[in-house]
């Protein structure tokens, strides 16, 4: 028997990226060299745009100090939102993580690498050489290049804190709808095409503010004398420079430096920002090739399906439950395969399909169940047993003088040997249990004596609390965001998880579940589907009560007691469910004998895929019939 060899999902994945990768690297590409013919001499019709001459050098060069932002959203990505309670702990979580400081470090270095190509790059007369000769052959540190060069790197930190700060990392994945034809998929280069305008907008506002802020005196207050230092300590073996590292006591860069500064940054910033944007748009393509699902080339589909949804990387595990999404909705000859593939050795496919989709139904309710209660505390080992010394068959013998008298008896001994005996086996109250309680009396004698009724509010609880309220309010309106406990990030993270949660594998896995099982009425010829559906409407409304009663109860916190009691992450989530569950419901009401659902179970269910607008049509409804009517 010839065993066909199931290709792990990864293999089908990771063609796909990188195809994408190089999709985006050649919009990198062609912005490179764009950018590199604004830095020509036009001195020559014909070299100064030719890809093969000094025009084409130059975009490699421009290309590769690009190149080093594209490899970090490579090994960066992450799938869902950045969940946590408050913008300033998302900061504390990620301040100090590895990935923050090797991407500022990643944009810093780019800044200075595409600076010295525009320094390589432009005209003799613009007095932009690291070296300037005074007084004859004497070599001195141009010190406007060393202005230019540190705002370009401010520029690179400014651009990692706000890579970091706007999540450019995150990768949000494609949801399946139910649609009556099959939608069109979005062409990643309009898209674009589209955010181009405001791309540009934001890469010149970007550079105007850091390079202003670096003539203003951020680089003279902070950074000159040591990068005049640093300047020369790596020039001063190539040139003949001074020995002494102290800058010359004048400020030679000019308002035409602050512009030369603005236009390389506005430049540099163009190419990271059309580099991320591109590489966001076609990494969120959905896992379709050539108008297929990615598995369809593999011998066994289904085997590399179930393994890239049984795959512990976030990643690969979401794109997989959207293909099996895509596959449920769009790929009649994929879904059949489904329900016929009963022979695997783990159990049928569709057994193994219902446990991955139900999964992360039953994860998210299990976080709702446990949210607000202690950690369980770790098991504790056993003690060891202790060793059981050997009992003697035999006393040992007495080393005392057994022909000695025995001593008088002495009366007062005894008596105080047995008072100490009763002391130690009754040794009445303990020093706590008659202290603590005159402790507790005597402290609340001095509060109420020193302090007031109203001080003793404010010292309570509730009245910390509201000093630390009032101290908050005391911040500027525009930094009072990054201490607030919104309503929606608090629900978000409660209810997705962290530190990232992804709506698409809640949104995908239901809709999968839900359409597979609506197919089966035609599709499944063993009927192993319809043994699975009154768990299936039992979960999903068991999850959906769960989530509305959680959603609508969540307490306010008390840095946003007028926070809008919504999260659109969520009510997402919520939504799919309801679908899901009307879905079904409709497709198998009429079979609910069958299935040994009961009337209570049906009307549960209605209920909960019911949305807050097919409710209030319902109740304008009844409100329209006469009074008898609704009665019967």
């Amino acid at each position: 028997m010839t065993v066909i060899r199931r290709a792990p999902y990864k293999d089908f994945l990771q063609p796909c990226m990188q195809r994408r990768f190089a999709s985006a690297l050649l919009v990198l590409l062609a912005l490179s060299y764009l950018e590199s013919l604004t830095l020509s001499s036009w001195n020559s019709i014909i070299w100064s745009w030719f890809p093969i001459g000094i025009a084409g050098i130059r975009t490699i060069f421009i290309f590769g100090s690009v190149l080093l932002v594209v490899i970090l959203r490579i090994a960066h990505p992450h799938i869902g939102l950045r969940t946590s309670d408050s913008p300033f702990d998302t900061f504390t979580h990620n301040v100090f993580s590895l990935a923050a400081y090797e991407t500022i470090v990643t944009y810093a270095l780019s800044a200075f690498l595409f600076s010295q190509v525009y320094l390589g790059s432009v005209a003799d007369q613009s007095n932009l050489h690291w070296i300037t000769y005074h007084s004859g052959d004497r070599a001195r540190l141009n010190e406007r290049t060393l202005f230019y060069t540190v705002s370009m790197i401010l520029i690179g930190v400014a651009a990692g804190f706000l890579h970091l700060f706007f999540d450019v990392d995150r990768v949000l994945l494609g949801t399946v709808k139910e649609t009556d034809e099959k939608p069109k998929q979005e062409d990643p280069y309009e898209k674009l095409l589209s955010k181009g305008p405001s791309l540009v907008v934001r890469s010149v506002t970007i550079s105007a503010i850091v390079a202003t802020a670096s003539y203003a005196g951020l680089y003279s207050w902070l950074f000159r004398y040591t990068a005049w230092g640093w300047a020369m300590f790596f020039l001063r073996p190539f040139y003949n420079l001074p020995k002494t590292n102290i800058p010359p006591s004048g400020a030679p860069w000019s308002i035409w430096m602050l512009g030369r500064t603005i236009a390389a940054g506005t430049l540099l910033n163009v190419l990271w920002q059309f580099s991320n944007e591109a590489f966001t748009a076609n990494f969120a393509k959905a896992p379709v090739k050539n108008g297929q699902p990615i598995t369809s080339e593999s011998k066994d589909p289904n085997g590399s399906l179930l393994n890239g949804l049984k795959n512990k990387k976030a990643r690969i595990s979401s794109f997989a439950m959207w293909e099996l999404a895509l596959i449920a909705r769009d790929f009649d000859v994929r879904r059949k395969a489904i329900f016929e593939d009963i022979d695997r050795k783990d159990g049928p496919m569709w057994s193994q399909v219902y446990k991955l989709c139900m999964d992360p139904i039953k994860e998210l309710e299990k976080r709702i169940d446990d949210y607000g209660k202690p950690p369980a505390a770790p098991a504790s080992a056993p003690p060891p047993a202790q060793p059981q010394s050997r009992a003697r068959v035999v006393e040992p013998p007495v080393s005392a003088n057994v022909w000695q008298p025995a001593p008088p008896p002495k009366n007062l001994r005894d008596s105080v040997g047995k008072f100490v005996a009763e002391v130690a086996n009754s040794p009445g109250p303990k020093p706590s249990e008659s202290l603590v309680p005159l402790a507790k009396k005597t402290a609340a004698d001095v509060r109420d004596t020193l302090l007031s009724k109203q001080h003793q509010e404010q010292l309570s609880r509730q009245g910390l609390v509201g000093m630390l309220h009032s101290l908050l309010l005391m911040f500027p309106v525009n930094w009072r965001w990054l201490f607030r406990h919104t309503h929606n990030r608090r629900v978000s993270t409660a209810v997705l998880g962290t530190p990232f949660g992804d709506v698409s594998l809640y949104v995908n896995s239901a809709f999968a579940l839900s359409r597979l099982a609506v197919a089966s009425l035609t599709e499944d010829n063993y009927g192993n589907v319809h043994r699975d559906v009154p768990t299936i409407i039992r979960t999903l409304t068991t999850v959906i009560k769960k989530l509305e009663i959680f959603q609508d109860n969540f307490p306010a916190h008390w840095t946003d007691p007028d926070s809008v009691r919504q999260s659109a992450s969520v009510q997402e989530v919520l939504d799919a469910f309801k679908d899901a569950l009307a879905r079904v419901i409709t497709a198998f009401e009429t079979y609910s004998s069958d299935l040994k659902l009961t009337r209570t179970d049906l009307r549960l269910a209605q209920e909960a895929a019911q949305k807050p607008e097919q409710a209030q049509q319902v109740e304008k409804q009844v409100e329209k019939q006469p009074a008898m009517q609704q009665v019967l």
